[in-house]
């Protein structure tokens, strides 16, 4: 009996759907779901529905969370969507010109971290969090490849709450015809992005007009320089 069945799908560049590729990620979950330049591989529902639960109210209720900013075209932003940094050392964290400084692990982040860390044969020495409060809050198309981050390092990604969709877009779709690769992150899942990934894939949160609870997504991240200094 297949515990659930999971369909990923490949996208052509006019936004239609392709449905010759699907894979049930439980049967193949070291399968690279990226058709080339870079790895990502998704383990599906690593935990259990209760805890599951059991950590979204967690993550709600004792995250120092904070509403994102960024400044875009000399405009100072401000979104509804709330981040949270956390790590082994109070590291500085610069995206869209703006920086935070991460808080000590609380003991769930720590638990989380271990499971990232066991599942997915890499080591973590940070965390971003996002609140999305609504399938109204998403993320724009971008990669993760600040020079702070481990270069081609693995970056796992933990999924609590309403599962939302989630999308990979080559950076030179247009010139090679890549197709966009599109999958639905569910309620206590794990997705590993990692080698050349970041390089050459944009990845995106896309907001949805139905109604959807908060979700809480947590990318477990390597450091290698702050401060000026390399670890």
């Amino acid at each position: 009996v297949i515990p659930f069945k999971k369909q990923v799908k490949y996208d052509t560049l006019q936004g239609k759907q392709n449905p010759k590729f699907k894979i049930n990620s439980m049967l193949f979950p070291n399968l690279n779901l990226l058709p080339s330049d870079g790895e990502v591989l998704y383990f599906g529902k690593i935990f259990s529905a209760k805890e599951s639960d059991f950590y979204l109210d967690d993550l709600l209720n004792t995250i120092q969370w904070k509403n994102d900013e960024a400044f875009i075209l000399g405009k100072h932003i401000i979104t509804k969507r709330k981040v949270a940094w956390y790590g082994d050392h109070p590291f500085s964290y610069t995206y869209s010109k703006s920086t935070k400084y991460a808080l000590p692990w609380t003991n769930t982040l720590l638990d989380l971290k271990k499971v990232a860390e066991q599942k997915t044969g890499s080591a973590y020495n940070s965390c971003l969090l996002n609140l999305y409060h609504s399938g109204e809050e998403g993320m724009a198309y971008h990669s993760d490849d600040e020079k702070m981050l481990k270069d081609e390092g693995a970056i796992a990604s933990m999924s609590f709450g309403a599962e939302r969709n989630f999308l990979f877009r080559h950076k030179k779709a247009k010139e090679n015809n890549v197709p966009t690769v599109s999958l639905s992150l569910e309620h206590g899942s794990l997705l590993v992005m990692q080698g050349a990934t970041q390089k050459n894939w944009l990845h995106r949160l896309p907001p949805t007009k139905k109604l959807m609870g908060a979700r809480v997504n947590l990318t477990f991240r390597t450091i290698v320089q702050f401060d000026d200094v390399t670890i």
